[in-house]
């Protein structure tokens, strides 16, 4: 039976995403009609001042601003989905650290690393925080439960971000890597984009596969064995997923938290708790909250500009203290 009510969400967040991407293309230090930037994408002239701001600054960044938002809230809806625990993300539970740890090793003994291992650093530090934190939580209680889990990855947390502002600090790192702990994706260059896509792309797109798998897991990990679901299959996975995701985004952006955290809650609220839509929704979502929190970071005190984590840690810290709120009370 075909599902209106979540496909008319679907398209109405896909046009919404859209109307993000251009507004935040057209706005900024210097406001450009639509008409100038449909031409500079369309019909690029390297000699017009106004399409080269728009093609080779604005357009790249606000891109990567958009798959950005779509890692980091997808890796949220399957670490929420095989945890169920409603206050996971990638940047609460740790598997970010690991990530931002290698960028730091690799900025202080490896100064002129290309960005192709740059992201294959993030991504070797994402798994080996990802295994920790999983391997912490599972050896606590035996299986994934949601307060040893975010105690797992508090510890870690502090632990990897403690090692890298040490070396940050021995190796005078700290104006290198100011940008990765505020996060932003004002430094992106078309250069790093392919990977990018390519690699949220096809995780979005498992990830959507493996959503009807993911929704039967909410239920419990006996019920789904019950049901007949490959629970380690799912779980190293989903896992998995979890890495390509944060370490892409983390690659790109940095250290940004709460994404993961809000968005799948959004999500549910739109179209309900079968992970087949949540997946989608929580991408677009995902998309359209990066792409205007970056929008405002640089039009709020223009011509200088906030960082992209702060801005979202405003949304993200409330959202966080009321989910906590509402768990002590079940």
């Amino acid at each position: 039976m075909i599902n209106l009510k979540n496909w008319l969400t679907i398209i109405i967040l896909f046009l919404g995403s859209l109307t993000s991407i251009i507004l935040s293309i057209s706005l900024g230090a210097k406001d450009i009609s639509f008409t100038t930037v449909w031409t500079s994408i369309f019909q690029f002239s390297p000699n017009n001042t106004l399409h080269q701001i728009i093609y080779e600054i604005r357009l790249p960044r606000v891109l990567g601003a958009a798959f950005v938002g779509i890692a980091f809230a997808v890796a949220g809806s399957i670490i929420q989905a095989i945890t169920r625990n409603p206050l996971a993300d990638i940047g609460i539970l740790g598997i970010n650290g690991g990530a931002v740890l290698l960028v730091t090793i690799c900025f202080a003994f490896y100064p002129a690393i290309s960005y192709g291992w740059l992201t294959i650093m993030s991504f070797i530090g994402a798994s080996l925080s990802t295994i920790l934190v999983f391997s912490i939580g599972l050896v606590a209680r035996g299986r994934l439960s949601p307060l040893t889990f975010t105690i797992a990855g508090a510890v870690i947390a502090g632990f990897l971000h403690a090692i890298s502002s040490g070396i940050a600090i021995y190796f005078d790192l700290n104006q290198e890597l100011a940008f990765w702990y505020a996060g932003g994706v004002s430094g992106v260059t078309w250069g790093q984009l392919p990977l990018l896509i390519t690699i949220v792309t096809i995780a979005c797109a498992f990830a959507t596969l493996l959503g009807k798998q993911l929704t039967i897991l909410g239920t419990g990990q006996e019920m789904a064995a019950s049901l007949g679901i490959n629970i380690k299959f799912v779980l190293f996975t989903g896992m998995g997923l979890i890495v390509l995701l944060g370490g892409a985004g983390v690659s790109i952006a940095g250290s940004i938290s709460f994404v993961g955290l809000v968005i799948p809650h959004l999500a549910r609220k739109f179209v309900g708790h079968d992970y087949r839509w949540i997946i989608p929704t929580s991408a677009l979502l995902g998309s359209i909250l990066v792409v205007l929190a970056d929008l405002s970071a640089r039009i709020i005190f223009a011509p200088k500009e906030l960082a992209l984590g702060i801005l979202i840690a405003f949304i993200g810290v409330p959202f966080f203290l009321i989910i906590a709120k509402r768990m002590e009370e079940f």
